[in-house]
């Protein structure tokens, strides 16, 4: 082999530099591109059909503030798990959002978004009962709720010392499950559940508890907004997703996805007549805003 052959031109050893150059800004460039397209997850809580909807508003809010190249997805928690575990995930950062109702507690342990995205109507509680029970409950009043009817409940839920309260005997269970089989055991008599749950619970229910049905003339209703949380120090999602819920009522697109989630329970409050039986509700922190159920039931009504 030559000298010449061995020693490389000025123009081949400066085409080899740009071409260094060149793959060193494309690497860069295809770094910076991946992180600026990277996908961020959400995990969050409770799962489930019943709590589609709340997981579906969020990902609205979240989509109304999001940027350009950003991508997000939403993945439930993996375990099942109770509320009080749930809460427990949060602060320990394995979770990072929860969809409940408020009390005291939860607001000094947790960071509310405190826009009310159920509208109130989770506090207007409807009774999952045996079939066969129909007609004794429709003949009862107020009074003899509370003093002949046993009610069922899960003893983490915040509902609970709201019927306590209001002098209701409740036999609890550290399992939503197995309140179903309870009711149908006759440990207890009804089972309070949102006008927006308790249909459709009972229709994913209907071949293991065909013996159960939704009772016909009676309700509660107690102001009880359910929030988004967030872990304490987590202020940049807080806010966003603040500002992602404001924009969506400001655009009617929050309305809208409330609306077409409970176009039957809508549907049921316009043509169905029940003794609505009116709670406080003790566990309210201080300055709560009461529900606006206009959306689906008369504002006025709600504070008769």
């Amino acid at each position: 082999m030559s000298l010449h052959s061995r020693i490389h031109s000025p123009e081949h050893a400066s085409r080899r530099i740009w071409q260094t150059v060149a793959a060193v800004i494309l690497g860069w460039t295809l770094f910076a591109s991946s992180a600026a397209a990277s996908e961020m997850t959400i995990r969050y809580f409770p799962s489930g059909a019943i709590y589609e909807y709340r997981w579906k508003l969020l990902e609205l809010a979240l989509a109304h503030t999001q940027n350009a190249n950003e991508s997000f997805r939403l993945a439930p928690y993996a375990e099942e798990v109770t509320q009080n575990r749930g809460m427990q995930l949060l602060q320990s950062k394995e979770i990072d959002v929860i969809a409940l109702g408020t009390n005291a507690e939860r607001e000094a342990r947790m960071r509310p978004i405190k826009v009310d995205i159920l509208r109130g109507i989770v506090g207007f509680r409807i009774f999952v009962i045996r079939a066969a029970d129909q007609a004794r409950i429709a003949r009862m009043d107020d009074q003899a709720l509370r003093t002949q009817l046993t009610f069922g409940l899960n003893s983490q839920w915040a509902d609970l010392p709201i019927m306590q309260a209001s002098g209701f005997t409740v036999e609890t269970s550290t399992s939503y499950e197995n309140l179903f089989g309870m009711l149908v055991a006759q440990r207890f008599d009804a089972f309070p559940r949102g006008l927006n749950e308790a249909g459709r619970e009972l229709d994913a229910r209907k071949q293991s508890y065909p013996q159960l049905a939704v009772e016909q003339t009676k309700a509660l209703y107690f102001p009880y907004p359910v929030y988004f949380w967030v872990h304490k120090g987590n202020t940049a999602l807080a806010q966003r997703i603040e500002r992602g819920l404001r924009l969506a009522l400001a655009d009617g697109s929050f309305r809208k996805l409330f609306e077409s989630y409970h176009a039957t329970e809508i549907a049921l409050m316009k043509k169905t007549q029940r003794q609505v039986i009116r709670l406080g509700n003790p566990i309210l922190p201080a300055n709560t805003a009461e529900p606006d159920t206009g959306w689906w039931w008369p504002q006025n009504a709600a504070r008769q």
